[in-house]
């Protein structure tokens, strides 16, 4: 499995740009980037999957996006910016490319075929953070769960992955006893299987249809701009 940005390229432009990273370890719940603090790297996922979330004042938080091979943590450093008021980790471990800062700001320039590449990931980053806060408000919990849980299960390109009811909460920002109402449903229902901190999906058709539209949009949308589609 390779990062989808990365394999994208063409094999002259990835030995140039991996020459100047390293494949670190994600382990669970490590920080990727923190709170308004500079970020000292760029990631590039291969395996797992990398949270965003949003900070409160008193600190409680709430994932606005997900991150996977098909994507990069450390956007702001694209965007001219050295911070951000939010935080990254890693949510599923695995590992990824990692490049400083410094290198990346030096060598993925404008001119780069993965700077091209990277302005439309961070469009696809966008929608499906837009789409998210319209879910967040608009669809039910047990929509949310599937979605959440389709999306894992693209990024880490597995059915079955390490999940805790008490995280998952945090994520979808509600009680855990909500999650674990619904968690129990989708079991009984046939959809998934749960056993100790292990989530494996069982029934994918049958949780695409009880999910919201917005899976769906989100996926086509990011096949659509990292495929070079600029409109439909």
């Amino acid at each position: 499995m390779e990062n989808r940005l990365l394999a994208a390229l063409s094999p002259e432009e990835y030995s140039r740009i991996v020459a100047y990273m390293e494949l670190v370890p994600l382990e669970f719940k490590q920080d990727v980037y923190l709170y308004n603090q500079p970020i000292e790297y760029v990631y590039f996922p291969k395996h797992g999957v990398i949270s965003l979330l949003t900070i409160m004042a008193d600190g409680s938080a709430v994932e606005v996006a997900t991150v996977g091979n098909e994507g990069m943590v450390g956007l702001p450093i694209l965007l001219g910016a050295n911070s951000i008021p939010g935080q990254a980790f890693s949510q599923v471990p695995g590992d990824a490319w990692r490049m400083s800062a410094d290198a990346f700001k030096a060598h993925v320039t404008p001119s780069s075929p993965l700077h091209d590449l990277l302005q439309r990931y961070t469009q696809a980053l966008f929608n499906q953070i837009a789409q998210s806060a319209a879910c967040n408000r608009l669809h039910s919990i047990e929509e949310r769960f599937c979605r959440w849980l389709l999306m894992t299960a693209d990024r880490v390109e597995r059915d079955s992955f390490p999940l805790t009811q008490e995280f998952l909460a945090q994520m979808l920002g509600v009680n855990r006893s909500s999650v674990s109402l619904t968690a129990s449903i989708l079991q009984r229902a046939g959809l998934i299987e749960y056993v100790r901190g292990q989530m494996t999906i069982v029934d994918r058709d049958s949780l695409e249809a009880t999910s919201c539209e917005c899976y769906q949009i989100v996926k086509v949308e990011f096949e659509r701009l990292l495929n070079g589609n600029s409109s439909h």
